[in-house]
């Protein structure tokens, strides 16, 4: 292994560092820890086999429970693949399923989600995942270390309703390496009953969106060209170097400047009330839609707590996932942004939500046009 590192060009030092990094920091054998629970109770369970689909978009799913708890079977597959994430700059992303963020996946409290995590052998690294959601052994990070052609199987009982961040984290320096290279995504855990309002009144939603925010760190060149690499462990270095810098090159929205505008834009028609979930793996971020409002905007994620109201902009802390409700009642485009302008313009943190339908007068009016001043 130490070889085929330094064929790549890396010193034995950091080849040294890379193997050690890429063995688990901690790896939970709950037979070792002490006595385990009986799980007899869940063998009776009605299974469901969740079909994952690409972000913006969320699987189909029941908005409140359908009867008792279920286990909810999914299967990912980690890619290591090179992404364009603007126009002529490319990262050796590392991704659930193939795209950042990874997919939605949604479940109700009390259910069972059941993860088959696949690493196929044409990867080079080993991964692993940490559910926000889960509880013990680092949300599962601890035992689901998986190296190039194995599978893991883990199941945990969703005990939290809200929407909250999973990503990859090996151990070590590999944990911020695979998370700012595109490895995260977001779980969403519903109320059995569905989501309330500020009121207890019940809420429900005509459609639901997902955007993951990304901070990304491409090194440069003598000349301040983007550099292309071959594969993650050769840009390793490089990339954490600019890592230490705590300044992004790039912000995107759904892997891609640009992914969520023009003819990829979200829509929705007035009269629709849209779930917005936003989350952010690695940095804070605040939300902005451009000529609406969070209605109603569950700080924190957590769904068994009071949504706040009327929200102009609503805080992503680093490391968690936020949701909000907008019921639009104007036509038009709308900006949906990080609400740091410098980084939603310059830097790529914005997307387009299209709106159809009849425009109300009474809500906004042009009265006169630009004209010379009388």
């Amino acid at each position: 292994m130490k070889y085929l590192f330094k064929k790549m060009g890396l010193s034995l030092a950091i080849a040294s560092s890379l193997m050690a990094l890429s063995a688990p920091s901690f790896c939970a054998d709950p037979m070792a820890i002490g006595k385990t629970t009986s799980v007899a109770n869940i063998q009776g369970l009605e299974r469901i086999q969740q079909t994952l689909v690409t972000p913006p978009f969320f699987p189909e799913h029941n908005q409140v429970a359908d009867g008792s708890a279920k286990i909810v079977e999914i299967t990912m597959d980690i890619i290591e693949k090179e992404m364009e994430i603007a126009p002529n700059v490319f990262v050796h992303a590392m991704t659930f399923n193939g795209t950042n963020p990874g997919p939605m996946i949604v479940a109700h409290e009390g259910d069972y989600v059941e993860l088959t995590l696949n690493n196929p052998k044409t990867n080079a690294m080993v991964h692993n995942i940490d559910f926000h959601s889960a509880t013990g052994a680092l949300g599962g990070g601890g035992l689901t270390h998986v190296a190039p052609g194995e599978q893991v199987k883990l199941r945990f009982k969703a005990t939290k309703a809200g929407v909250f961040v999973y990503h990859c984290a090996p151990g070590g320096l590999m944990i911020p390496y695979h998370v700012v290279a595109g490895m995260n995504g977001a779980i969403m855990i519903l109320p059995r009953d569905g989501l309330k309002d500020n009121n207890g009144h019940p809420v429900t939603y005509d459609k639901a969106y997902y955007i993951g925010e990304q901070d990304w760190y491409i090194p440069q060149d003598k000349n301040g060209k983007y550099k292309r690499y071959d594969g993650p462990i050769v840009a390793m270095a490089d990339t954490m170097e600019v890592m230490k810098t705590l300044t992004p090159t790039h912000l995107t929205f759904n892997g891609k400047v640009g992914a969520l505008t023009g003819d990829n834009a979200m829509t929705a028609k007035v009269g629709e009330t849209v779930l917005f979930v936003h989350s952010q793996a690695n940095r804070d971020s605040r939300v902005h839609l451009i000529g609406g409002h969070g209605d109603l905007v569950w700080r924190g994620g957590s769904f068994n707590d009071t949504p706040a109201t009327n929200l102009e902009t609503w805080a992503v802390a680093g490391g968690e996932a936020v949701a909000a409700t907008y019921t639009f009642k104007q036509p038009g485009l709308y900006a949906y942004v990080n609400h740091n302008l410098i980084e939603a313009i310059m830097l790529g943190a914005a997307a387009h939500v299209s709106v159809e339908g009849e425009w109300d007068n009474d809500l906004m009016e042009q009265i006169q046009k630009p004209s010379p001043i009388e």
